[in-house]
């Protein structure tokens, strides 16, 4: 060692140091703030769940639109959002039909394509906002309104929330204390092994540890935490891509320290989507997502 390397710190070869950043401060307290708001109105009602997925709908749409348009988007972005709140509130509304929202989406879906194409437009990436926001809205408020007699969807969703949250935080810590290998540097350069590891054991301990508080099983708890993680981490590394595709670097810039609301909710509409497809195919064979929950909360028994 050269006397100029004296009392220098020397770190692993992979060592990330961690610098201060506004983002440390921004993104947990509107994190908290947007979550609390989400939660609250969970537990209201169905209906108001439902208007809040509808408030995020307007600008996921339009950062949809600004990000895969060629500098016209309004008028897609618009359309996009009237398609999915018209299905998933015709959908919360037919309890007779509930096939109905993802009718509306199809339909919305086929109009956007034929529009695209005599404005020549690309039709896939212009149709394919209604699928990619409608899909897991719908599956969101069906989670919701199951069982439609009590809350215990509420507190399904909130179980998904934490899941989504924890993968995300372990992510960023992980990722950044530990650094190493990439996971896809094509999809998304920033994102590694050790980010998505972390995330996936961080979201499964969250998760359990819920479960254990509501009275559930905490292995079965376990599995599907770790699935639902997966899902999630799909989402982001998708959302990634198409920034990539576009050569963007955020969604938008609607929220402090997250970018825009597609940057927030990636991981949120992959992993919904998910949950809805393991919860209502398993419904028959008496799957339940709570694990046996028996709880008393709000003097009321899971």
């Amino acid at each position: 060692m050269s006397e100029l390397d004296e009392g220098r710190p020397r770190h692993a070869p992979n060592f990330r140091a961690i610098r201060w950043h506004w983002d440390w401060v921004t993104r947990p307290l509107f994190g908290l703030v947007l979550g609390g708001l989400a939660i609250w109105l969970l537990f209201k009602s169905p209906f108001y769940f439902t208007l809040w997925i509808a408030l995020g709908v307007v600008p996921a749409a339009r950062e949809w639109h600004r990000m895969v348009g060629d500098g016209r988007f309004a008028g897609q972005a618009a359309f996009t959002a009237f398609i999915v709140i018209l299905a998933i509130f015709w959908f919360l509304l037919s309890y007779n039909h509930p096939a109905i929202g993802f009718e509306v989406l199809i339909a919305g879906m086929a109009i956007a394509y034929l529009v695209a194409k005599i404005r020549r437009m690309d039709p896939v990436w212009q149709m394919g906002a209604i699928a990619y926001l409608g899909i897991p809205c719908l599956a969101l408020v069906a989670l919701r309104s199951y069982p439609a007699q009590d809350a215990r969807g509420a507190w399904v969703i909130i179980g998904l929330f934490i899941i989504v949250w924890m993968t995300d935080i372990g992510a960023l810590t992980f990722g950044n204390l530990i650094g190493g290998p990439r996971l896809a540097p094509v999809l998304s350069p920033n994102k590694t092994w050790a980010g998505t590891i972390g995330g996936c054991v961080t979201a499964v301990v969250a998760f359990v540890f819920y479960i254990r508080f509501l009275g559930g099983n905490m292995i079965f708890a376990g599995i599907m935490a770790a699935f639902l993680s997966v899902a999630a981490h799909a989402g982001d590394l998708f959302e990634s891509w198409v920034k990539r595709r576009f050569k963007v670097k955020n969604s938008g810039s609607l929220i402090p320290g997250h970018g825009g609301i597609l940057d927030r909710i990636d991981s949120l509409l992959s992993a919904s989507v998910a949950l809805a497809i393991l919860v209502f195919a398993l419904l028959p064979l008496g799957f339940d997502p709570l694990f046996g929950a028996h709880a008393l909360i709000f003097g009321v028994r899971l």
